[in-house]
């Protein structure tokens, strides 16, 4: 008689994966495969009567190391994020911040005021107001009773 046993696919491909890092150690002599984790900021977007608002969480950068610009009905945003260096002799056990550059686009919903667009960072949080052009802002007709 056979017994079922569970199938643990994720146990199993960890173990796979420990192994075949193992072989290519034992191979090259040093870990060759680095998984690759990109970082990217957090967007929203917002829509007002009057404007588009983009907000970005930025924690930890130098505004002077994010630009911002507009082509068409793209809005792209890039910066770095740099890694603070210490001379200190320090042996980490963990590592979960996110360091390098970055670039986020979005396509905006409607046609904007390219020269009203203003720009402001505070707290690690950036903030982009996108006034709407006026072919495109919404108006309101009174309707006269009589």
């Amino acid at each position: 008689m056979f017994e079922m046993i569970p199938w643990r696919a994720r146990k199993e491909l960890e173990a796979l994966r420990r192994e075949m890092d193992r072989l290519w150690e034992g191979f090259f002599g040093e870990r060759v495969f680095e998984p690759v984790e990109k970082w990217s900021p957090a967007l929203d977007l917002a829509e007002t009567k009057d404007n588009l608002v983009v907000t970005a969480e930025l924690p930890g950068i130098d505004p002077k190391d994010i630009s911002i610009d507009l082509s068409g009905d793209v809005l792209t945003v890039r910066g770095e994020k740099k890694q603070e260096k210490e001379e200190k002799e320090e042996n980490y056990h963990l590592i979960e911040r996110r360091y390098g550059s970055f670039t986020r686009s979005i396509r905006l919903p409607v046609k904007i005021d390219e020269e009203k667009i203003k720009a402001s960072y505070k707290n690690g949080v950036l903030k982009i107001v996108l006034p709407k052009s006026e072919e495109v802002k919404k108006k309101e007709i009174k309707i006269k009773v009589e």
